[in-house]
């Protein structure tokens, strides 16, 4: 079973739209502006992912949230950009070559994994929030969910390598 939806914070909504539709090449799908529980109103933002998933923001209004609240789904509550993210999935190897080089013709940095199993693209969106596009290189088998098994039950496992990264820096935007 899969998401219906997945619902972030923006606190600038033309930027986050521009990202998402003519970067990530996602399409505007759906809006809805309605009143908060809280008392303000918000736009609740979807967008139809290239695989047909959506994919969605909220703009608050009006809304005693203070100044200091930040949309950035990790830096936002102090841990590491990598650790809360979110992952699309990518049609190939060439796909992952062609999202890489929108995001730099874009301005955004790209980090480029080779995770051994999959293969990754990461780029920083306006809201502080690290995205990713994500392809198998190789099917997951028994012998992975064995590995997974003893792995997730060795309070001390063995540590693999992060993987090979490469950083590609984009021109000023």
């Amino acid at each position: 079973m899969g998401f219906h939806h997945v619902a972030l914070a923006t606190r600038n909504l033309p930027a986050t739209h521009r990202f998402y539709t003519d970067t990530m090449g996602f399409e505007l799908a759906k809006v809805v502006a309605a009143k908060s529980p809280e008392g303000g109103w918000a736009k609740h933002v979807f967008y139809r992912t290239p695989g047909g998933d959506l994919f969605a923001f909220w703009e608050l209004h009006e809304m005693e949230l203070g100044e200091d609240w930040s949309p950035a789904i990790s830096t936002g509550i102090g841990l590491p950009a990598w650790v809360n993210h979110i992952a699309f999935r990518a049609d190939g190897l060439a796909d992952i070559e062609r999202r890489k080089g929108a995001w730099l013709a874009a301005g955004y940095d790209v980090m480029e994994v080779d995770h051994g199993w999959c293969a990754s693209v990461y780029a920083v969106d306006p809201n502080g929030i690290l995205v990713e596009w994500c392809t198998d290189t190789r099917p997951l088998g028994a012998e992975d969910r064995e590995e997974a098994e003893r792995l997730l039950a060795d309070p001390h496992p063995p540590l693999e390598s992060a993987g090979r990264a490469v950083f590609h820096k984009a021109s000023a935007r």
